[in-house]
């Protein structure tokens, strides 16, 4: 069997106007060990010869063919696909962080497209749609059991252009028709601010190429001007994941020490069981070190991470390590747990297959897939709670998941379908009126509690987690130990 050209991914679903970014590795693919099935691909070259003679119309072979490939991968998990020439050129154009597109994040829900987060400064976000909107039809095609794929090439277009999208949202009465305007996006991957005088915001919305440069040029940028930081906050919250390369080398910024192990991961492939440190080689391939020159004060400074149920893949590559080193709290709530390694393997010039190949693992060995990390302090979006707990779609929702190794598949615990209906009645009241929450604002209540916990006052916990019936001194994990105000960054 020849060698095929393969790239590394990692990111969450399928995103309208955004794909998932990937890596170039090179290894061939593994020779077939067990005979073919020959009576089933008899039974498949029937079924060819049936169509071709007997259908109503002429098929094209391409089209059966093509069609053939992608029922079969994706029957497999909901991350393998086949790439046709369109979505492969689209893949490969979102490495660089540009696309056109409206900009939501989506899933497939009940036949349905849902919006599993509208990407923040995109036209879906001005035009407010919002996480568990439903979209039932585009350009007034209904999107009933439409597959993912075909509904994102729908959204995606030219820049300029318009694509009508009819959206139903749980307690309104009637769906609504919204035409966006697609554009080309270049999203800046990190953002930083001061929140409060000692207090530092460090935003990823996605691993790109560029995210690892983004993050050690504007944490300089804080630092030049702020050399007495006393806590920093790292906002993974709603980060479909992306670069592998970028979850690395953000990790490494942080840790105190450069070969400390970040991620591992095992497959079926002996390539596939491989171990990622934070060194140079494994976070940048080519020119010089973006993390060299790095302020010292970024790998001692007290630090939480900000997570919630839209954080996936690479920032839960991020989260889990700096949680396992002690580096950091975790605060939030439980991430998506997409822990599965994709890769593009290429069939021709201009197709390919993304095949899941391998599971993650923190460097404690823990696993991500279909668990996600847990935080160390649950906290809820808002005082009122988390109105989008019961909306979201996480890993372990979405039909033929991949299981944690070792994990027996799960039948789903019967739910009362009353009591779910209702809870989800109850959040769609309170999402109803709610204007989007704006990361890193002043009524951001998830990163005020962060801030509570550096001063050494009370973090409100989540109305459903136990302990927060209990006096609330704020968690800490050994090493990251934070005092009243007047306190500086601890020193080597």
């Amino acid at each position: 069997m020849s060698k095929a050209k393969n790239f590394s991914l990692i990111g969450l679903g399928v995103v309208a106007g955004v794909a998932a970014s990937f890596q170039f590795s090179a290894y061939a693919q593994k020779d077939i060990q067990s005979p073919l099935p020959l009576d089933e691909l008899r039974q498949l070259a029937d079924v060819y010869g049936l169509i071709k003679t007997d259908y109503v119309e002429p098929v094209e072979d391409k089209k059966l063919l093509s069609e053939a490939i992608g029922g079969m991968v994706a029957s497999l998990d909901p991350h393998s696909t086949y790439l046709d020439q369109k979505a492969f050129r689209e893949m490969k154009e979102a490495v660089q962080g540009k696309f056109v597109g409206v900009g939501i994040e989506v899933a497939s829900e009940d036949g349905y497209v849902k919006v599993v987060a509208p990407i923040e400064d995109t036209p879906a976000h001005k035009a407010g749609i919002k996480s568990g909107d439903l979209i039932t039809r585009i350009d007034n095609v209904p999107v009933r059991n439409m597959s993912i794929d075909e509904a994102v090439k729908r959204m995606r277009g030219k820049a300029g252009t318009k694509v009508t999208l009819t959206i139903a949202r749980r307690g309104e009465d009637r769906p609504w028709v919204l035409p966006v305007a697609r554009q080309e996006i270049v999203v800046q991957s990190v953002k930083a601010k001061m929140v409060e005088p000692g207090y530092a915001w460090l935003r990823v919305s996605q691993f790109q190429e560029n995210t690892v440069d983004e993050l050690a040029k504007k944490a300089k940028a804080l630092y030049a001007e702020n050399p007495e930081i006393k806590g920093l906050v790292l906002d993974l919250r709603n980060d479909p994941g992306g670069l592998l390369p970028g979850a690395i080398g953000v990790s490494a910024a942080f840790l105190p020490k450069p070969d400390q192990l970040i991620v591992s991961t095992k497959g079926q492939l002996p390539d596939s069981n491989q171990q990622f440190y934070g060194r140079r080689d494994h976070y940048a391939q080519r020119g010089a070190d973006p993390l060299a020159g790095l302020p010292a004060g970024l790998k001692t400074v007290p630090m939480v991470v900000l997570v919630n149920g839209g954080s996936a893949s690479a920032s839960e590559i991020v989260a889990g390590a700096l949680q396992d080193y002690q580096r950091a709290i975790v605060m939030g709530s439980q991430t998506f747990g997409k822990g599965s390694v994709q890769t593009l393997r290429q069939l021709s010039a201009d197709t390919a297959v993304k095949l899941t190949t391998a599971r993650y693992y923190t460097p404690k060995g823990r696993p991500i897939q279909a668990t996600g990390i847990v935080p160390d302090m649950k906290v809820d979006e808002t005082l009122e709670g988390d109105a989008l707990a019961v909306l979201r779609v996480r890993e372990a929702d979405l039909q033929r998941h991949l299981v944690s190794e070792g994990e027996a598949e799960k039948t789903p615990a019967a739910k009362d379908a009353r009591a779910a209906l209702e809870a989800q009645q109850r959040a769609l009241a309170q999402l109803k009126d709610r204007k989007p929450l704006d990361y890193g604002s002043k009524d951001d209540f998830q990163l005020a509690q962060a801030l509570n916990h550096f001063k050494g006052q009370k973090v409100l916990l989540a109305k459903a987690d136990p302990e927060a019936a209990k006096p609330a001194a704020p968690k800490v994990l050994p090493g990251t130990e934070t005092k009243p105000p007047e306190l500086k960054a601890p020193k080597k």
